[in-house]
């Protein structure tokens, strides 16, 4: 039991000094983008955009591109158990809030079955869809959208 102590003892010793020697320990509380912005500083990225709010949904670019969502989703719950989108987006649900339906392609597997529900694999609305922004480009872009989509 005396050895275990000792141990225990000699390691958080240890670990103490290592972490008052170690460069980084003066900054380890600070969170910093790829590119060096701190999340915390003046240009955090909640301070790069503002989310629109009930505008209009602009037009897709290409051909598969999911629609952007043309409205706030703060404070959206979206878990295994309650999706907050379907509220609104459900085929039972869209009469009543002018909502657009959910794609009949949301509700077919990978394999191509058919489901009653909205597939495990489309549930989670924000892996594709996400908010418009007032954001600026970060970088030039010279991107054209096919002819045949304007």
């Amino acid at each position: 039991m005396k050895k275990l102590t000792m141990m225990l003892m000699a390691c958080l010793l240890m670990s103490g000094a290592f972490a008052q020697s170690s460069p980084g320990a003066a900054t380890a509380a600070r969170v910093q983008t790829l590119r060096g912005v701190d999340i915390d500083g003046p240009e955090a990225p909640s301070d790069n955009f503002r989310n629109e709010r009930d505008a209009r949904a602009l037009p897709r670019d290409f051909v598969q591109q999911p629609p952007l969502i043309p409205h706030t989703i703060k404070g959206y719950n979206i878990t295994k158990n309650f999706n907050k989108c379907l509220d609104c987006h459900a085929w039972s649900r869209t009469a009543d809030s002018g909502a657009p339906r959910v794609s009949i392609t949301h509700f077919r597997t990978r394999g191509g079955t058919e489901l009653s529900n909205v597939s495990p694999l489309r549930y989670f609305c924000t892996q594709c869809h996400v908010p418009q922004t007032d954001a600026q480009p970060l970088v030039g872009n010279s991107f054209k959208p096919a002819a045949g989509m304007r």
